[in-house]
């Protein structure tokens, strides 16, 4: 890899608020109708309260409105919505990374010295499009060749599945315990799409055929629910149905001020420790499929500017837009050794209660995937957790310190880290 320099911020910064709204397929509710939602929760959990006329600027993470609602600009829409006009807007756009790019450039906008109160934030409507037309849409993050070769995601990530197991001797069981412990931790957010456990789709199953006076499946348990065909099709082999992200529409945005003046917000910010960002290939040029070059440059990075390692990161939220993301992620950031993550996920060790909880939202499979929206949404996640505000899904431990985020856009085109500590 590349020789990387120590990174660090000429100005600390803070983000002092932070709001989500619930995600989901909402055909009767418009990006606006999502932001607002966000917005007005931002500006109820900024403890001391704050005036708006004192954001400096706007920085809004959007991949692809224009194709799936034919209308772009959305920077300076959204500023109009909350009454931020005339002050600066910026839209961001890294595909499925893209408000994570927005919560970049609002941090260097005020560790520049430039501004002191900056408002990051994404948002995506998707549902208004056919799953065709959607495909469509998010395969524009591919890069030509792929494109050309006719892959969509969940082919790509179908590939590189298949070159984790032939390298690694996972199987698809191991993909499932990924899919069982989202689902577990999904009904305790109550902003996820998919609020549902494995088992109780299994039961409504069950529960449906005895209604209808059919025979009932004979499922033992959660993995022979997700072996079965009939429930859980193919996509792109290996991936199943229950192995792929929801098409979702959302909303998320962060209040972000310099660190010296944070608490006249709050007296409980969290504080930008780390950041790093990386580029990757298009597949077709990859040594090897079984890691992302750009998530591991963008870890070192982080890593480097926080003087922390992956053995200091709590807890973390990582870009499963599939099963098998989840555990390249895992192994990429340093959790975990290369080829080792699908046994972690196996052993436990990343559930809720395990020593490195990873996705305690649902993650994207489960929570949703608004992709515009997903990379704040992921650090509002760490935001809850780390100030004990995540109810039944909050991770039992009371020294809770240290999160982070990861985000993936494309087929691995753009990738960010970012740590965030509670002091």
């Amino acid at each position: 890899m590349t020789n990387q320099k120590r990174r660090k911020l000429g100005r600390g910064v803070a983000v002092v608020g932070a709001g989500m709204s619930k995600f989901g397929m909402f055909r009767d509710r418009d990006s606006k109708d999502l932001f607002a939602e966000a917005y007005g929760e931002l500006v109820a959990s900024v403890d001391r309260g704050f005036d708006p006329a004192d954001i400096d600027a706007l920085y809004l993470g959007n991949f692809s409105n224009d194709f799936f609602m034919h209308q772009a600009h959305w920077g300076p829409l959204i500023s109009d919505l909350i009454g931020l006009t005339p002050k600066p807007a910026t839209r961001t756009e890294g595909a499925c990374a893209s408000s994570a790019l927005a919560f970049r450039e609002g941090v260097f906008a005020i560790a520049s010295g430039f501004y002191d109160v900056v408002l990051v934030g994404g948002v995506e409507e998707m549902s208004k499009r056919t799953t065709e037309e959607v495909a469509e849409g998010l395969a524009l993050a591919t890069v030509p060749y792929e494109g050309e070769a006719g892959f969509t995601f969940p082919g790509v990530f179908g590939a590189l599945a298949t070159a984790y197991f032939h390298k690694y001797g996972a199987t698809r069981e191991h993909l499932m315990n990924v899919t069982i412990k989202s689902h577990n931790n999904a009904p305790l957010n109550p902003k996820a799409q998919f609020p549902l456990t494995i088992r109780d789709m299994m039961n409504a199953k069950i529960k449906s055929a005895e209604k209808k006076g059919i025979p009932l499946p004979e499922w033992q348990d959660e993995k022979a629910f997700l072996s079965d065909p009939r429930v859980n099709p193919p996509v792109a082999w290996p991936m199943h149905l229950y192995d792929c992200c929801p098409i979702s529409d959302g909303a998320s945005c962060m209040l972000l001020v310099g660190e010296e003046i944070a608490r006249n917000f709050t007296d409980d910010p969290l504080h930008v420790v780390g950041m790093g960002q990386g580029s990757g290939k298009g597949l077709h040029a990859c040594d090897d499929l079984t890691y992302f070059e750009a998530t591991r440059y963008a870890a070192k990075e982080a890593y480097g500017m926080s003087n922390l390692g992956p053995e200091d990161i709590q807890f973390s939220e990582v870009h499963d837009c599939f099963s098998i993301a989840e555990i390249i992620h895992i192994e990429d950031l340093g959790f975990f050794g290369p080829g080792e993550g699908y046994k972690a996920v196996e052993q436990g060790l990343t559930r809720l209660d395990g020593p490195k909880p990873i996705n305690t939202s649902g993650g994207l499979k489960c929570k949703g995937h608004p992709v515009g929206a997903t990379g704040i949404s992921q650090l509002f996640e760490v935001w809850t957790q780390l100030r004990g505000n995540a109810g039944e899904r909050q991770i039992p431990n009371k020294d809770l310190r240290i999160g982070a985020a990861h985000n993936l856009g494309g087929t691995g085109g753009t990738c960010t880290f970012t740590i965030l500590e509670r002091r």
